[in-house]
């Protein structure tokens, strides 16, 4: 009963999301709309990455790192993020009236949403062209209680977009992740993530 629960509870929240996001105006910040474009100029490409800081060490990410920037729109960028024959993870950035949001969509092998996945956080401020920060959303806070990560609260998810180098970056006290992905060569397109279409 108790997963049942959960699960319709999750269905809800992230149906509730996709309608504030299908109904939202788009953003007007320019340093936001910068930063998307930016983004949005590499639509279609995918790129190899390195992780350049993991402290403490941490486990899963063996294999090719591979992000694919493989849909846009006006108001999302869908971004999956390969790890060997992981393809799991993708990263959503979505202009919803109020700023940007990242979420991470995390999927199982048959495409089921994960028990842990959409979670992220929103801009708190207009950033810059090539730097947005996320700090975790109320959303995010409540997942990670529940799934027993209470530590995961402060997280803050930072992306930046330089001419050669885009870098994804997770930190909170006593936590950092980063990999970097050279913009400068383009790599074969990744299989379609876990859970998407063609």
């Amino acid at each position: 009963m108790h997963k049942l629960m959960y699960g319709c509870a999750l269905a809800l929240s992230l149906c509730a999301q996709a309608q504030i996001v299908k109904d939202a105006p788009l953003v007007s910040i320019a340093s936001q709309d910068a930063y998307f474009n930016n983004l949005s100029a590499l639509c279609g490409k995918a790129f190899a990455g390195k992780i350049s800081v993991d402290t403490p060490a941490s486990e899963g990410f063996n294999g090719p790192l591979i992000m694919h920037v493989r849909k846009c729109t006006d108001n999302q960028l869908q971004i999956p993020f390969h790890v060997g024959d992981d393809h799991s993870r993708t990263w959503i950035i979505t202009k919803t009236g109020s700023g940007l949001s990242l979420k991470h969509d995390h999927r199982q092998k048959n495409g089921d949403y994960d028990k842990s996945t959409m979670y992220g956080g929103h801009t708190v401020d207009g950033g810059w062209a090539n730097v947005q920060s996320f700090p975790a959303d109320q959303y995010s806070k409540e997942l990670f209680a529940r799934l027993g990560n209470p530590q995961s609260n402060s997280n803050i998810w930072q992306m930046y977009i330089y001419p050669h180098t885009f870098s994804y970056r997770m930190i909170r006290e006593g936590r950092e992740f980063r990999v970097d992905f050279d913009l400068t060569k383009p790599v074969t397109l990744p299989p379609v993530p876990w859970g998407y279409q063609d």
